[in-house]
Order: structure tokens, then C-alpha cells, then sequence
């Protein structure tokens, strides 16, 4: 108790250079002095410019043990240990929220979401409906010729062997079909 009273009270006396000429020793219980003195300093600094405290301790204790490397080529006279601590710390933030632009802790997605909008969602189904709707009302001839050659995507040629047709009686009855579809169509408004 009576070694740690007399660190204290040396503490009082000694100025920050004589401290750190006894770090560049490794003297621990002058680096405990700078700390006691000091290291509200660097979390401070980091708090605000980083918002989180836990990033904030970090980059205090990183702040307090760049000192203590830093101790063996500590010039006295200098701005001082409080100067020195707010250029590492301000630094070492800088360097944190340059690397937070960069990166995230969010994944990586694999591809682009190319799913459709809602809106866009609602409205190719409605078109959809319609168009379903517009197909039941053909023909039935008609509606095969539809069915075979767009939903099937069978050439007009296999299409027109199923129907046992000719392929040009099976193009005409396709262009009957397409412009009966169309007119059925813009007749029942906007998709609907």
C-alpha cells in the first residue's frame, strides 16, 4: 500500500515527459499514471466520432498501448501526451469509419433481387387473368392454335399436324385466332 501511495504521490509531481522517459523503460507503474491521467482522453474522442461504445474502448486501449510502444521514442518538450493521444486517437477513427464505408456486416447477396415490384406483381397477374379469360372465349380451334404455338412452343408446322391442318389453313386460323384474342382483349378493358 505504501509503494502504491508513493507512485501517487510522485504522479502529482511529475510531469507527463518524465512519465513517459520512464515507460520508454517499461516502467509499468508510470504507464498506470498515464493511464489514470489520460485515458478518458481517447474514449472520449472515439465515442464521438465513432458513436459506439464498444468500438469506442477499442480504439482507447489500441490509443494507450500505441503510448506504451510508442514510449522508447518519446521526445520531451514536446505538445505532449495529451496532444500525442488525440492525433492517434482521431486518427485510428478516421481509419475505422473508412473501413465501415468500404465494408458491412451484412452478406454479400449472391445476385440481384430481379423478383418483380409488387405493383408490377399485381398487374402481370391481372394481365394474365385477362388474358385467360380472352383465351377460354375462343373457339376452341382457335384457342388450340394459341395454346399449341405460344404456350406449347411448337413450331406452326407440328402444331398444325396435331389439328390436322395444312400449314397454310393452320396460319390462317393462328392469324383468325391472334386477332380475336386482341379484339377480346382491348373489349374487356385493362386486364380486366
Amino acid at each position: 500500500m505504501a509503494h502504491v501511495q508513493a507512485d501517487q504521490n510522485r504522479a502529482s509531481v511529475e510531469d507527463d515527459d518524465a512519465l513517459m522517459a520512464r515507460v520508454a523503460v517499461r516502467d509499468t507503474a508510470a504507464f498506470r499514471i498515464l493511464i489514470d491521467r489520460h485515458a478518458v482522453l481517447p474514449h472520449r474522442i472515439a465515442w464521438r466520432m465513432l458513436g459506439d461504445p464498444v468500438e469506442a474502448e477499442d480504439v482507447a486501449q489500441e490509443s494507450m498501448v500505441r503510448l506504451w510502444q510508442f514510449g522508447e521514442r518519446w521526445q520531451a518538450g514536446g505538445p505532449g501526451v495529451a496532444a500525442w493521444l488525440t492525433r492517434v486517437t482521431t486518427n485510428l477513427c478516421l481509419d475505422r469509419l473508412r473501413r465501415k464505408r468500404f465494408s458491412s456486416d451484412e452478406a454479400v447477396p449472391e445476385r440481384i433481387d430481379d423478383a418483380p415490384l409488387a405493383d408490377a406483381g399485381i398487374e402481370a397477374e391481372q394481365q394474365r387473368a385477362a388474358v385467360a379469360r380472352a383465351i377460354a372465349a375462343l373457339p376452341e380451334r382457335q384457342r388450340a392454335a394459341i395454346i399449341l404455338t405460344y404456350y406449347e412452343e411448337m413450331p406452326n408446322l407440328n402444331a398444325a399436324e396435331i389439328l390436322e391442318m395444312n400449314i397454310k389453313a393452320f396460319e390462317s386460323l393462328l392469324l383468325r385466332a391472334r386477332a380475336a384474342l386482341k379484339a377480346g382483349l382491348a373489349g374487356g378493358g385493362q386486364y380486366g
